[in-house]
């Protein structure tokens, strides 16, 4: 179907939102509480639009595309909603950009950057709640959260862990884990999905901060998790040559194997890459000593070795264990080069064992 926006044609499907429409077609609108993997929300109301012959101001995150709709996105009416909304997200939090671990990729600062707001018109006094660094891996800071409900979505529905929820009305509303009590002695398994999806600076990874590593300072690089045979996709973010921290590939995350998400392993068991005991060289035995040998001169020495005990006792003499930490095709590789190369059925899985 054919919709316009903002003058432009935009093609949509059935189904959709205005939101996911207007972002196909590269058309920006700002939305807080909206993510491609939690879905519809619509509360915090900063992707409201003007739809000719509907009164009022419509969130298009919720709103279902129609056949001939018109809608505006650039408004005055809309600016000034969207201006009234960041001012009173950014006054009744504890918003201090400067030392944020989300600087640089908070969307509320890219908001705010965006409608030409450089400080609070709005003053709300608000008592300041204490950081939560109970949990082994991620940090929380309530005095941060902009209520927008994705990490209580992706808890619950996403990875139904269901440790994250609403408590309390009014003023005193916020996210809480379990009955309210501290993350590191909730039931959260850590699998980090709340971080992922968190607009703001109220929930991060310790790893960088700990580092002393901002995010828009590290290069992401798309890497499939060594940790089992899903195949789960990672963007590692290094910088200076060193391991930072890794978050889910969310680019097409629908058609990953992991969709956009991680377990603890995948987010936090990586910092083996830079452990200084790693072996980072290929070892050979010479004279009695292992030494570091170049990757040819190792897979020469494999090879003869194959091939001197297949001559003299048999293929069957070989032996062949493969891992469940490497994907299901490294895994059938290494199956067909037993039977087809080598000559023997000797292969076994230590999944099995």
């Amino acid at each position: 179907m054919k919709i316009t926006i903002d003058g432009r044609s935009v093609d949509a499907q059935p189904g959709q939102t205005v939101l996911d429409a207007a972002r196909a077609a590269g058309i920006w609108i700002p939305a807080l509480c909206y993510h491609p993997k939690t879905g519809k929300a619509g509360r915090c109301r900063a992707c409201v639009v003007e739809v000719e012959g509907q009164r009022g101001l419509k969130e298009s995150c919720a709103l279902p595309v129609r056949e001939g709709m018109v809608v505006r996105t650039d408004t005055p009416r809309i600016h000034s909603v969207r201006r009234m909304i960041v001012e009173l997200l950014l006054s009744e939090g504890h918003h201090n950009c400067i030392s944020c671990q989300a600087n640089g990729i908070c969307e509320l600062q890219d908001m705010a950057y965006h409608l030409g707001i450089d400080r609070p018109g709005l003053r709300i006094d608000s008592h300041p709640t204490p950081l939560d660094d109970s949990s082994p891996g991620i940090l929380r800071e309530s005095d941060k959260c902009i209520h927008c409900g994705r990490c209580v979505a992706a808890c619950q529905n996403g990875v139904v862990n269901q440790v994250l929820a609403f408590a309390h009305r009014g003023s005193h509303a916020r996210v809480v884990c379990d009955d309210d009590v501290p993350m590191g002695q909730s039931s959260c398994v850590q699998c980090g999905e709340c971080v992922q999806v968190c607009p703001v600076g109220a929930l991060t990874l310790k790893q960088p901060r700990e580092r002393k590593i901002r995010p828009y300072e590290a290069r992401p690089t798309k890497v499939t998790c060594p940790y089992c045979g899903v195949g789960c996709q990672i963007d590692l973010y290094t910088k200076d040559n060193r391991y930072a921290y890794a978050m889910a590939h969310e680019q097409d995350w629908q058609e990953q194997p992991n969709q956009g998400m991680l377990c603890v392993k995948g987010r936090f068991g990586l910092d083996f890459v830079d452990a200084p005991d790693r072996l980072r060289h290929p070892l050979v035995r010479k004279n009695g000593e292992l030494v570091e040998a170049s990757w040819d001169e190792a897979l020469d020495r494999v090879a003869a070795g194959f091939k001197e005990i297949k001559e003299k006792h048999g293929p069957d003499a070989i032996g062949f264990l493969t891992s469940a930490k490497v994907t299901n095709e490294e895994n059938y590789a290494f199956s067909r080069f037993a039977r087809a190369v080598i000559g023997t059925n000797n292969i076994d899985h230590c999944a099995r064992l």
